[in-house]
């Protein structure tokens, strides 16, 4: 008989699996490779191990980064993305760019968190940067997460009733974030940990974390990166991702243009007048020529 279940941690083969009791147990995929990953909802037996996942339901989206050589998923069937960084240590705009525009290609809502508020000088040139996302109608949530007064009451507001990835470099405090809302998140990576006899506990794949008792808001961990790649976009499809391009991109003389180096170019001439940020522009451009430059197997 199969059973209906959610994925809720991926460590190799073995997948912690929910299921509608709120039971929870360490299934294996039949065949050699494992292609589900947390938040994807599943059919599965029971064995003698645990289970075998018979099959993957369909999924809303997939949210994934991909370079030249390998693919690496975060989660499936999310509702948003938060992309948590620092006024500490400086984070990178190009790889909050990139992250952005992976949710965006899916279709997943995103909001950034700047965290280290009390760092006030530091956060203000962080939060200075950020000022180009917020123009696009990206919601940025100020935050001091290590100060157990500091109200979270807006961030609250933002994943209620959601199913939210936190993605972030390492530093920034997701640990501490996911700490500060889910109070029994330690006890419940280490009942993952023991039972996968993986000593300590490292972010090393992402996992699920709910947040009420009522299971209609969920955080799923995630582990930090240093690169992320978008080569599961094509060139011609980056300005769509990118809403300040896009918004620019019918103005252009030629329908396939690149809006790198073509004339009479309608974000070339946003970009001269300031109605486009010139960083942001920079990154189109580095990440274009990327996506655009054959592929080294």
């Amino acid at each position: 008989m199969t059973h209906w279940g959610l994925v809720v941690a991926c460590h190799g083969r073995h997948v912690w699996v929910e299921d509608a009791q709120g039971e929870r147990r360490i299934c294996h995929p039949r065949g050699k490779k494992n292609q589900a990953v947390v938040g994807d909802h599943v059919q599965w037996t029971a064995s003698e191990d645990g289970g075998s996942i018979e099959s993957v339901d369909t999924r809303k989206n997939l949210f994934y980064r991909q370079d030249e050589i390998r693919t690496k998923s975060f989660a499936a069937n999310i509702d948003q993305v938060l992309v948590l960084v620092a006024a500490e240590p400086d984070f990178s705009q190009s790889q909050l760019a990139r992250a952005l525009i992976a949710a965006r290609h899916e279709g997943i809502r995103t909001l950034i968190g700047l965290n280290k508020q009390d760092l006030t000088e530091a956060f203000e040139r962080a939060w200075h940067k950020l000022l180009a996302y917020q123009r696009l109608g990206c919601k940025v949530l100020p935050l001091s997460l290590k100060n157990d007064a500091f109200d979270l009451t807006d961030l609250r507001s933002e994943l209620d009733q959601r199913v939210t990835l936190v993605l972030g470099p390492s530093g920034a405090g997701k640990s501490t974030l996911i700490n500060r809302l889910v109070p029994n998140a330690n006890a419940a990576t280490n009942i993952i940990s023991q039972a996968l006899q993986s000593g300590k506990h490292t972010t090393t794949s992402t996992t699920w974390y709910w947040m009420d008792a009522t299971k209609k808001t969920a955080l799923m961990d995630s582990p930090g990166f240093q690169a992320f790649g978008l080569h599961h976009i094509a060139a011609s499809s980056l300005a769509s991702c990118m809403p300040d391009i896009n918004a620019h991109a019918d103005h252009c003389k030629f329908h396939n243009c690149s809006h790198v180096h073509e004339p009479d170019c309608g974000v070339r001439d946003a970009l001269a007048s300031q109605a486009i940020d010139a960083g942001r522009y920079k990154i189109y451009t580095e990440l274009f020529a990327e996506l655009s430059a054959p592929v080294n197997y």
